[in-house]
């Protein structure tokens, strides 16, 4: 009995010992798959908050604010209290864009100066869209050009003295886009972004099932892409604020626009110059359009003489025809009148003779 007793006590244990065996295995296996899932979401958290910190500390710093220029080029204050300069007010994201009109008598001169003030100053052209005017089919041959210039945000100001200087300046505007807040965002979460992927990283090494080396390495992947878009976006306002663009039309001219505003004589003497002008460039157009079409010219006068000589032999004929037809319709006309007369004589003598016959 005590035997029996002593196996059934055994039995038991064993069960009980199982039991807790299995019981603390499950929930050593749950435990690892939840700390995989539960790191990655708090790697998430602690990221954003990351990003978060830095975007208030600029907005505190003067980040926020934004600025603009009047007619006049002078810059104004847009905020209603202006902060102490601070290294974060000096550190905004401006990017900086000019548009000129320029009128210049020495077109090819102006155009390879700007070409080598850009190299000078360390920028470079962007673009170049340039016209060469007209040979002939215009009264006013004259030339322009577009240009997209990128200038250092330091040697714009010397870039627009230069310009000035070789041209007449007919429009000039300026717009500053502040993108701090954009820039500062971006970088924030850049920095969180790489964090996580180091912890990602870290993750991966620990990582013993199949399951949660996939599920890191999806994420690294988003986040890696992640972090090559806003490199990009940085490396792309970092060269718009580096170097400001100009945007600078040149107009080759013969007389220069008035800066000031013109008397009435100054305007019927400017006006009646430019008839004359006028004038004598269409004689010298219509001069070039001569020479240049004397091939054609010739070939034509050639063709209408051949026309003319052809006519002319045409109209002979005819003329020679129909005096032919008249002469022939007189004479046939004569000699029905002559054969009626005849015969009208001869009645008459047939007549008088039955006549004397009768007597």
């Amino acid at each position: 009995m005590k035997k029996r007793n002593f196996e059934t006590k055994i039995i038991t244990g064993l069960l009980t010992a199982g039991m807790i065996l299995s019981l603390t295995a499950c929930g050593s296996s749950s435990n690892g798959s939840y700390g995989i899932s539960d790191l990655m979401d708090a790697d998430y958290a602690v990221a954003s908050k990351e990003a978060a910190a830095p975007e208030a500390s600029a907005y505190e710093d003067g980040f926020g604010m934004t600025e603009g220029y009047d007619s006049a080029g002078n810059a104004q204050d847009t905020s209603t209290t202006v902060p102490e300069e601070t290294a974060a007010t000096a550190d905004r994201k401006l990017i900086k864009t000019v548009n000129m009109d320029v009128e210049t008598r020495e077109y090819d001169k102006l155009l390879s100066a700007v070409e080598n003030k850009v190299t000078e100053l360390g920028g470079y052209i962007e673009s170049l869209d340039a016209y060469n005017g007209s040979t002939y089919y215009s009264y006013r041959s004259t030339r322009n050009a577009n240009l997209t210039i990128r200038i250092p945000k330091d040697r714009l100001e010397e870039f627009q003295n230069t310009v000035s200087e070789l041209g007449n300046v007919t429009s000039r505007s300026e717009n500053v886009q502040d993108v701090t807040l954009t820039y500062v965002d971006l970088q924030s979460h850049r920095d969180a972004l790489q964090t996580e992927q180091e912890r990602l990283l870290q993750l991966l090494e620990q990582a013993e099932s199949i399951e949660d080396i996939i599920t890191i390495e999806q994420r690294l992947s988003d986040v890696r892409y992640q972090l090559e878009s806003m490199e990009s976006q940085l490396r792309s306002y970092d060269n718009q604020v580096d170097y400001s663009t100009v945007y600078l039309y040149i107009d080759e001219v013969e007389v220069y626009t008035p800066v000031e505003e013109e008397t009435t004589w100054e305007r019927i003497s400017a006006g009646f110059m430019d008839s004359l002008k006028s004038i004598g460039e269409g004689i010298k157009e219509a001069a070039i359009w001569f020479v240049i079409h004397i091939p054609y010219l010739v070939i034509w006068a050639i063709v209408i003489v051949i026309i003319v000589l052809i006519l002319k032999k045409i109209k002979k004929r005819t003329k020679r025809i129909r005096a032919e037809e008249k002469k022939k319709f007189a004479e046939e006309e004569a000699r029905m009148q002559k054969t009626l007369q005849n015969t009208a004589e001869n009645t008459a003598e047939n007549t008088v003779a039955t006549q004397n016959s009768n007597e």
